[in-house]
């Protein structure tokens, strides 16, 4: 094949896998056509990998179609020398018609004002030019009324979905493949060519995608480029971690003076969008910093997260009634990836859903939507609270109409009036429970998310249920003084491990008027807010059981939930040198211990040891015995000094380690199949 053949060739691959990009191709087409009212001077910017020198090949085999001759300048090694670009782009001086084609631009970006004023006006009788950039065009383009008519401004940004995955589709990847690898690329190009790129053979069975660390290394120099120094690699860390960055935020999480030289320069950065909330950064940079410090240095990932997530509650509790909700919503956004019920919770703003005070003319609409939910046991008690406490109720309504469509409310109790448990039949058992496994001390209350009602679809997920999510996180967050916390459910099946993974257990079941009701809880005083935003950000956190176990009246309880027994067992680990916190686990409630037991705590231990001891039949089995020994068993330390201790990588320890617990709690799991 000829070199001409080749060329073709290589001409049509590439003009096959341009997708999208209508609205940039319809203006270069025009201008290469010669449309009268066309511009002369087209500015192509959006950050790396997002299709700019795509777009300029296009431009090239219209132009070469038309009988133009084109000039390729690559700006990379033109030294931002005026020189260089008049050698560079002679022809285009003096033969008619040329195209010239400027490809990143952002290397010469200072030579913006000498190109328009100066060099431009040089060029020949017809000549077309189109720059791309990683930087937006000169505001000066604009305002001279000269180049109003004669320049276009094209903002590259990225692929939609569709696109996205119309791109995979040319470039042969399997469509189970497809969804995982859109997700991850943020509509990025250069993130979905590199993924194709990758053989099917090398992925093996799983259709979940995930990048190899020789796809982030490339994606991060593509994408990012050079940094100028760690602080700067730090502040972008940050910025892949939070939905929106302040310079508070940044601040602190890194301190005052890197946060001083490095904000204004991230609000440079053409893949980072500046907003009136903050810098958004695109969605490709952002998933590939993250998954590269995940895979370089975990330690620090987890770190960066925690500063994060301890940043949000302060900007949480620092913020006005109004504003609390979008930074709850800010703090969510971490846990994006963790799995909701039905996969429907979306911690992003509903415009169009208000939360709002309760107001004495929304008593009738409440009280018909909590009969119409749950019956009319429900609504004697929802009257009964909105006389006592009716600053707990809120109500939700659609943008731009006063009726309300859903209500929660959220009620304190430091010690409940006898008309209180006469009226609420729910209240009256969950402080029964209360007295007898955690009563409050002296100046201690509780508080419960005691209703959480929409017509139609109740407590399924949805945009008003995200928001009284919202509405209890922030309570949580802002209440001083609260030692236990509870949050009421019909649903129960739905909700039960998702609300297990933030160590809310259940605790109470009632019947209400021939209707159940779940009462899920946790204990403050056993893990603090301060303490649980920390743990939750954590990318392989310890579950902290948020709610002491107590023995079932007359022996054994039931199974546990699994995900429920699973974070007992690390719980019963965690403890285990601490044993007050260990006569608490919820594993007393489990079948490890008998019905009856004199001493029940006893036998939890000896059931844990049993497995332990048991794990001790194969290689793999003597190595779990070995980490989860060496990490809970003896003389407490960090993990890294377990790590060291055992002689292996840190990054191989963790695996061991979660591969480890997973083995104990099946070990577990047996036994009380067996007992």
């Amino acid at each position: 094949m000829g070199a001409t053949g080749l060329a073709d060739r290589l001409a049509a691959a590439r003009a096959g896998a341009l997708v999208g990009r209508g609205s940039e191709r319809a203006v270069l087409d025009r201008m290469l056509s010669g449309a009268a009212d066309a511009p002369l001077v087209a500015y192509l910017h959006g950050p790396g990998g997002i299709g700019k020198s795509s777009l300029l090949r296009h431009a090239a085999r219209r132009a070469e179609t038309a009988g133009r001759r084109v000039v390729h300048v690559d700006a990379r090694f033109l030294d931002a020398d005026p020189r260089r670009i008049e050698e560079a782009a002679a022809l285009a001086c003096v033969e008619p018609g040329t195209v010239l084609l400027v490809d990143s631009f952002e290397h010469c970006q200072p030579l913006e004002p000498w190109l328009r004023d100066t060099f431009l006006l040089r060029l020949a009788e017809g000549a077309l030019v189109v720059l791309a950039s990683r930087v937006a065009p000169d505001p000066e383009w604009s305002l001279d009324p000269g180049w109003t008519e004669l320049f276009a401004e094209l903002v590259v940004r990225p692929l939609d979905a569709a696109q996205s995955d119309a791109l995979l589709a040319a470039r042969g990847v399997a469509e189970e493949r497809r969804p995982a690898i859109v997700a991850f690329a943020g509509g990025s190009p250069l993130a979905l060519s590199l993924a194709a790129s990758v053989p099917a053979a090398a992925l093996g069975a799983s259709p979940l995608w995930k990048p190899t660390g020789d796809v982030l290394t490339t994606l991060v120099e593509r994408l990012v480029g050079e940094l100028p120094s760690t602080a700067h690699r730090r502040a972008l860390e940050v910025v892949a971690q939070a939905y929106v960055t302040r310079e508070s935020l940044l601040r602190a999480v890194l301190g005052d003076e890197d946060t001083a030289t490095v904000f204004p320069w991230l609000r440079q950065l053409p893949y980072i969008e500046a907003t009136p909330e903050g810098l958004h950064p695109h969605d490709a940079v952002r998933a590939t910093l993250a998954a590269d410090l995940r895979w370089r240095d975990p330690e620090r990932y987890e770190d960066v997260r925690v500063g994060v997530s301890v940043a949000c509650l302060r900007a949480v509790r620092g913020a006005s009634e109004d504003d609390a909700l979008p930074r709850v919503a800010e703090w969510m956004f971490l846990f994006r990836d963790q799995g909701t019920p039905d996969d429907l919770y979306d911690w992003r703003a509903h415009p169009h859903v208000e939360d709002t005070p309760l107001r004495p003319d929304d008593v009738p609409d409440v009280l018909r939507m909590a009969e119409d939910a749950e019956g009319s046991a429900s609504a004697r008690a929802v009257a009964h609270w909105v006389r006592r406490q009716p600053r707990g109720f809120r109500v939700y309504r659609y943008s731009g109409s006063s009726a309300p469509v859903a209500f929660m409310a959220v009620l304190r109790l430091e010690a409940p009036l006898p008309e209180d448990l006469a009226e609420d039949p729910l209240i009256a058992s969950l402080w029964d429970f209360v007295e007898s496994v955690a009563p409050l001390g002296r100046g201690e209350h509780l508080g419960i998310r005691r209703f959480a009602v929409q017509p139609g679809l109740h407590q399924r997920p949805s945009p008003l249920m995200d928001l009284v999510s919202r509405r209890t996180i922030a309570d949580e967050m802002r209440t001083r003084g609260r030692a236990v916390t509870f949050t009421v459910f019909e649903d129960a099946e739905r909700w039960r491990d998702y609300l297990a993974k933030a160590g809310l257990l259940e605790v109470v079941a009632v019947d209400v008027d021939g209707r159940e009701q779940h009462v899920f809880g946790r204990d403050w005083r056993r893990q603090p807010v301060e303490e649980w935003v920390e743990h939750r950000a954590r990318a392989v956190a310890e579950p902290v059981a948020g709610w002491p176990g107590t023995p079932a009246p007359g022996g054994a309880a039931d199974d546990l939930p699994r995900a429920v027994f699973e974070e007992g067992v690390v719980e019963a680990l965690r403890t285990w040198r601490a044993p007050r916190e260990f006569a608490t686990s919820v594993l007393l409630r489990s079948r490890l211990v008998p019905g009856g037991s004199a001493d029940p705590v006893a036998d939890l231990r000896g059931a844990v040891t049993a497995a332990l001891d048991a794990l001790q039949v194969d290689p793999a089995g003597v190595k779990a015995h070995e980490v989860l020994t060496a990490t809970y068993l003896s003389v407490a330390r960090t993990h890294r000094a377990t790590a060291r201790r055992l002689g292996v990588p840190y990054g191989t320890y963790r695996r061991h380690l979660a591969a480890a617990k997973e083995r104990l709690v099946e070990q577990l799991l047996g036994h009380g199949a067996a007992g």
